[in-house]
C-alpha cells in the first residue's frame, strides 16, 4: 500500500494528514489508542495490511488477512458529551458509502448502526470506541474494516462479501481504474491495491466534511435525511434483541441522536439504542 499516494489524493485539512502504516499489527484501534496517549493529533490515520487481532462490535473477531482489505482507525478528539459519540459511527457509514461509490460505482446500503452492505451482504463494519485519560480530554477511535479483494470467506461468516465479489458479479472487475491486474508468476491475478488507496483517500475527504456537519448541531439532524435514504432497514420488519427479550417491529428511521426508531407490534414507536441491543433483519441479513 502506497501511503504517499494516499496522502497526495486526500483533500482534507486534518483527516488523514498524518498516516501510520504497518504491514502487520494486532489491531489498528489498539495502535491508534497508543498513539493517542502519546499525543498524536486529531486526524491521525492508522493503516494495516494485516490484522491479527481485529475486532468488531461486541468483541467479535474481524477477519482481516493480508492484501485483501482496508483495515484502518482514525483518531478523533471531539468536544462532545459521551452520549453524542456513538452517532459518529453513523456519520462514518455515510462517508464510507460515498467513497466506495466514487471509486467503484457500487451502491451500498447501511444496516443500522455500523454495517455497509452490497447485494444484501456485509462489505464493511465500523467500531467506534471512546477512551478516557485521567487529566485530559477523552478521545475516540473510529475503526473501519472494508472487504475489498477477497474471493471467499470462512464458513462461519455467511454474510461476508467483498467489493471484488460485487464487481465480478456485475462483470466490471477488469475495467481500467477499478482493479489493477498484476502479473504473478505465469498467471494474472486481480489485486485491490489501487482501489484500496483510492477508497481510503476518498473516505477521509468525505468524512471530514460529514463529521464537521455533525459537529455543527452535535447530532444527526443535518445528516438524518441522507442517512435514512441509505438505510436498508427502513420500512422493513426487524427483530430487536434486547436483554429483556427479543421482539419484532418495523424500522421507521433514526432519531436526531442516531437511535433506531422501531414501531412494535402494538403500534408503539420505540427508541432502540445501539449500545443496548442488536437488530437483525427478518427476511435476510440486510432486511
Amino acid at each position: 500500500m502506497d501511503t504517499g499516494k494516499i496522502s497526495k489524493d486526500i483533500q482534507t485539512q486534518w483527516a488523514g494528514r498524518s498516516i501510520a502504516f504497518f504491514e502487520e499489527i494486532d489491531s489498528t484501534n489498539i495502535m491508534a489508542g497508543a498513539l493517542a496517549e502519546q499525543g498524536a493529533p486529531e486526524g491521525t490515520l492508522v493503516l494495516a495490511d494485516h490484522q491479527t487481532g481485529g475486532k468488531g462490535r461486541r468483541g467479535r473477531q474481524w477477519f482481516s488477512p493480508a492484501g485483501t482489505g482496508i483495515w484502518m482507525t482514525l483518531l478523533l478528539r471531539p468536544e462532545l458529551s459521551p452520549e453524542r459519540i456513538s452517532a459518529i459511527t453513523l456519520v462514518a457509514a455515510l462517508s464510507v458509502g460515498k467513497a466506495i461509490h466514487q471509486v467503484t460505482g457500487l451502491d451500498t446500503g447501511i444496516k443500522w448502526p455500523n454495517d455497509l452492505v452490497v447485494d444484501g451482504k456485509k462489505v464493511c463494519g465500523i467500531l467506534t470506541e471512546m477512551r478516557f485519560v485521567p487529566g485530559s480530554s477523552p478521545y475516540v477511535l473510529l475503526g473501519i474494516g472494508i472487504n475489498v479483494n477477497q474471493t471467499e470467506f470462512p464458513a462461519d461468516l455467511p454474510h461476508a462479501y467483498s467489493l471484488r465479489m460485487a464487481l465480478e458479479k456485475r462483470g466490471v472487475s477488469d475495467q481500467v481504474g477499478l482493479l489493477e491486474r498484476r502479473r504473478d508468476t505465469d498467471r494474472m491475478t486481480i489485486t485491490g491495491e489501487d482501489i484500496r488507496e483510492r477508497i481510503i483517500a476518498a473516505f477521509c475527504t468525505y468524512f471530514e466534511n460529514d463529521y464537521e456537519t455533525y459537529l455543527q448541531s452535535g447530532d444527526m439532524r443535518l445528516l438524518k435525511r441522507e442517512y435514512e435514504e441509505n438505510l436498508t432497514n427502513l420500512n422493513r420488519e426487524v427483530q430487536v434483541l434486547a436483554p429483556s427479550g427479543s421482539w419484532l417491529g418495523v424500522a421507521e428511521g433514526i432519531s436526531d441522536t442516531g437511535d433506531l426508531l422501531v414501531r412494535d407490534e402494538a403500534g408503539v414507536l420505540q427508541t432502540v439504542n445501539s449500545g443496548e441491543v442488536s437488530v437483525r433483519g427478518v427476511y435476510g441479513y440486510a432486511e
